[in-house]
């Protein structure tokens, strides 16, 4: 669906985006990640033609970015920009007829879009009126009512709590699977690993990561596991399992008042083994691989180009 290539930016001599490439599927939800200052605003802007790129070029669906392309894509900004003295109804209506519905049309989808969220009781309120939560409801809303191949959304749930936040998730999803591509920037890495089916990372104006999430998961994994067992022998067992892996006291929360530690394996070892003298010592209850969360990779990578 997107295609970026080359794409470098400069502000007088500061360099925002150095030769950034990369392709977006069609139907994903693709994470644009990085620190503040790595270049995401700026490519962000550039997919909203807000500015140029000094080299390189976009492609969206097989053509070179240009205006036509506007009314194909959908922006939910982190900077919220409703007029606060319109009424909701007025204001969503003429953001709908901007991006080419007629107003019959643009009154039909709110109306979904607005029994939707149980919101109709909203229609003759102002902006101002409007919580900040309810606000980002409204312009949610806006930015999906065009039916865009390709929606943008840069902190989508900041200020909502867990209901909403959820609420809007599911709607996000929803539209991935009726065909929209989905752009997904945010600082939260949970959301990003409930969400997201590609990853990109940029620092410092660069590309340091790429690729699908489960990809990143397994470059990055520690092969550490996570044990819990009732035993009445925790110093044997110790002993024994320091004969083949390393090992560590374990604080992870389980259900029950076990002998808890983490376990490091080689890389390419079975856990069959692990099991089978774990289990000879007492019961199992807890065996869990780790999973490398996506704020550990994010921090490691980002560590890593620091360093060079």
């Amino acid at each position: 669906m997107l295609r970026i290539e080359n794409v470098s930016k400069f502000y007088g001599s500061y360099k925002a985006l150095d030769s950034i490439s990369f392709s977006i599927p069609k139907g994903s939800v693709f994470g644009l990640l990085g620190p503040n200052g790595a270049g995401k605003t700026s490519l962000i802007r550039i997919l909203n033609q807000i500015i140029l790129p000094d080299q390189g070029k976009v492609f969206l669906d097989g053509e070179e970015l240009n205006p036509t392309h506007i009314s194909q894509i959908g922006y939910l900004p982190e900077e919220r920009g409703l007029y606060k003295s319109m009424k909701v109804g007025e204001q969503a209506i003429y953001l709908a007829r901007l991006k080419g519905l007629s107003k019959e049309e643009a009154k039909e989808r709110l109306f979904y879009w607005f029994e939707k969220f149980d919101i109709t009781d909203w229609w003759d309120k102002k902006i101002q009126e409007l919580s900040k939560g309810m606000a980002q409801k409204v312009q949610f809303i806006i930015t999906v009512l065009h039916q865009p191949k390709l929606l943008i959304f840069d902190e989508p749930f900041s200020g909502f709590d867990p209901v909403n936040a959820e609420l809007i998730a599911k709607e996000i999803l929803k539209l991935r699977d009726q065909g929209a591509t989905i752009i997904f920037s945010t600082h939260r890495m949970e959301s990003v690993e409930m969400m997201c089916d590609y990853i990109l990372l940029l620092n410092n104006s660069k590309k340091i990561l790429e690729g699908k999430l489960i990809d990143l998961q397994n470059k990055f994994k520690t092969n550490i596991f996570e044990i819990g067992v009732k035993t009445d022998h925790e110093f044997v067992l110790k002993s024994q399992l320091e004969h083949f892996y390393t090992i560590e006291k374990g604080s992870f929360q389980t259900l029950h008042n076990d002998y808890k530690i983490l376990v490091h394996i080689k890389e390419n070892d079975s856990t069959k083994k692990l099991m089978e003298i774990i289990s000879s010592f007492g019961e199992v209850t807890h065996f869990l691989e780790q999973i490398p969360t996506m704020n550990s990779i994010f921090m490691q990578a980002v560590s890593s180009q620091s360093t060079l």
